[in-house]
Order: C-alpha cells, then structure tokens, then sequence
C-alpha cells in the first residue's frame, strides 16, 4: 500500500459523549462496561491487548492476552524466561493498551507489575488445554529457534508426559498483575472531536480529567 492510501484511510464513529460527569468513578466500572461492549461485537479477541516495556532505554512491545481482574490488578501469563519476562525484572512500569475498532473505542493504561502467586498460577495453569501445557513446558520463549527444533522439544515434552495425567505447571512460567496508576479512555466522534478521559490515581483516590483529541 502507499502512502497516498493510507492518507486516506478514515474511521467513522458514532456522535454520542463521554462525559466525565457521568461516568463511574472507578475507572475498573468503565473498563468491564467497555469489555462487555467488545465481548458482544465483532471484535477478534476483544482481551488482546499491546503490552509495553522497557529494556535498556528503549521500549518494546508486543500482544498478550488478559486473563483476569482480580483486586483492581490487571492478569497475564507467560514464560518468566521470556524477553518481557526479564524486561520487567528490571523496570517494574509497563503499560497496556486495549484497541477495539469495531467500537470506536481505546483504553490506555499505565502501572507496576509484579508476580502472582504460586497458586494462582498453577491454578490457571490446570485450566489450559493439555496442549497448551506441553508448549508452555517445550519452548524456550524468545529465544532463537527453528520450527524443528521447536517441534522436537515440543515432541520431546509430549513423550514425557505421556502417562502425567495432571501436568504440574513449570517453574519458569506463570502470571503477572498489573497495579494501574492512570487509565485513559478513548471514544472515537465525528469531526475528529475524540473523547479523551483520564483517570490518575492521587492519594488513593482517582481524580477524573477531561483531555482534548
């Protein structure tokens, strides 16, 4: 595609308000409201969200899947071995970001992680499909990899747990919880006359702005 297509390229949005005035005052209230509208679209796993962190310096990202809210704290999983897995290591602030086109609609979110428990992971991890588990345990996660040494390992993982009919979870993969300071809402209008609302969280209260587009 050029360039002069993608100059082109504009979204439609329906014209109706954001008001900070009306909205709740937890911003997780708004967030499950706006979860539930992308849940009942046609928006392809309306959970994916951008998760950003920072490695020396610079910041990376890449789409993980929410897996929960449990006590104001955003859930995910993955290999702790992993590239994000060491990133957060050492810089504990990250931040997410939840596009739903097929609603006009975008969350921004910026906070601290850290772990879950043990037990919350592994009671998650007896959740997944049996196949899931064995790939979770086979792959090396980021690191360089042909698809046949992948399959081999994964392979390898299958045999082992043949006759393991309750695969316990590995070490070196589990959960983290994301602990927002600031959440920002997104509402696409005509005319380019976006809806921006932040939520900052002060004291222990969250103080609500209305912001330009």
């Amino acid at each position: 595609m050029n360039n002069d297509n993608l100059e082109k390229l504009r979204g439609t949005y329906e014209d109706d308000t954001l008001d900070p005035d009306s909205i709740p005052e937890n911003p997780f209230e708004l967030f499950n409201a706006w979860l539930e509208s992308a849940l009942k679209s046609d928006c392809v796993e309306p959970n994916a969200f951008v998760l950003s962190t920072i490695d020396h310096g610079r910041p990376r990202s890449r789409v993980v899947l929410l897996k929960g809210i449990d006590d104001g704290k955003f859930i995910f999983y993955t290999n702790y071995r992993s590239a994000k897995g060491l990133e957060v290591e050492n810089e504990r602030y990250v931040s997410m970001n939840f596009w739903w086109g097929s609603i006009g609609k975008q969350i921004r979110v910026e906070g601290t992680i850290e772990k879950v428990s043990e037990e919350v992971s592994d009671a998650y991890f007896q959740k997944r499909p049996r196949g899931s588990q064995l790939g979770a345990i086979a792959s090396p996660q980021s690191q360089v990899i042909t698809a046949k040494e992948l399959q081999e390992l994964f392979d390898k993982a299958v045999i082992e747990y043949e006759k393991v009919e309750v695969i316990p979870r590995p070490k070196h993969w589990g959960g983290y919880a994301i602990t927002p300071d600031y959440m920002e809402f997104w509402h696409g209008r005509v005319n380019r006359l976006h809806d921006r609302v932040s939520y900052r969280l002060k004291d222990g209260k969250w103080e609500l702005n209305r912001l330009a587009p």
